[in-house]
């Protein structure tokens, strides 16, 4: 009766050893990537997500796209973040001083163009910066920016400074609207509920938006793009390797796709 017993004992261990045990064709856990970027890249980072399930099979990508200014905001509440890609160097400077960014990391990937984009038809009928700038002092025109806390409203708050325009007074007698985060701030644009908007070049190529003229260096600087990995990431290496496939070529073709060009 004993040995009996021993014998169905080891039987049941042995297969609970094998239920335990890999099977043919078991893959490798997957690793889980979460990624903050700023709105403007959502086009070009979903694209390149699909093309990175080729090159890392075993790596999923979380994305979270919104302004850089309200990303920056939850990464210093301790958002789970692996990769911040952001639309300015004001937002990764302060994630940088507060020792949230890998510094080592850290790169100047890409660059845009701020421009001035119209809806179909163009009915305000503007034909430049300066004639917007005119009008703007003529409080006949509605023009849509960011809020200051995005890149992109706050290279609008640089080219109204440019042309010597009061930022509160225009708003005051109701010749500007924002918007928080440069997509929806397309999306007025798109809709005519605006007369123009400020956006990037990118955005209008993917929103199919008539560009009537584009700001200068002088105007409101170099739209610069880092990307770092943040010093609280759980798989700093899975991130770095990502980074390292945003500054291929493979990637760059998809940038350059919709008007990106490469941080010089």
């Amino acid at each position: 009766m004993k040995k009996t017993f021993c014998i169905l004992l080891a039987a049941v261990l042995l297969n609970l050893t094998a239920c335990g045990a890999p099977t043919a064709g078991h893959t490798a856990a997957q690793t889980e990537l979460t990624v903050f970027a700023a709105a403007s890249l959502t086009e070009s980072l979903t694209q390149i997500a699909e093309n990175y399930r080729s090159a890392a099979p075993d790596v999923t990508l979380r994305f979270n796209f919104d302004s850089s200014g309200t990303l920056q905001t939850q990464i210093e509440q301790g958002a789970v973040c692996d990769l911040f890609f952001s639309a300015g160097q004001k937002q990764m400077n302060a994630l940088a001083d507060a020792g949230l960014i890998d510094p080592n990391s850290r790169t100047d990937l890409l660059e845009n163009k701020v421009v001035l984009a119209v809806p179909d038809g163009n009915p305000a009928e503007l034909d430049s910066l300066d004639a917007l700038a005119n009008r703007l002092r003529q409080g006949d025109i509605l023009l849509a920016m960011g809020n200051s806390d995005v890149p992109v409203g706050q290279y609008t708050q640089k080219i109204l400074r440019y042309f010597t325009l009061d930022e509160a007074a225009l708003a005051a007698s109701g010749c500007l609207t924002y918007g928080s985060n440069v997509k929806e701030v397309t999306t007025q644009v798109r809709e005519g509920s605006v007369d123009a908007g400020v956006i990037y070049a990118t955005d209008a190529f993917s929103a199919d938006l008539t560009v009537i003229d584009q700001a200068t260096p002088a105007m409101c600087g170099q739209v610069i793009y880092p990307a770092a990995v943040t010093s609280s990431s759980a798989q700093p290496e899975a991130a770095q390797a990502f980074l390292t496939y945003l500054t291929g070529e493979a990637a760059a073709a998809e940038f350059e796709a919709v008007g990106f060009s490469r941080a010089e």
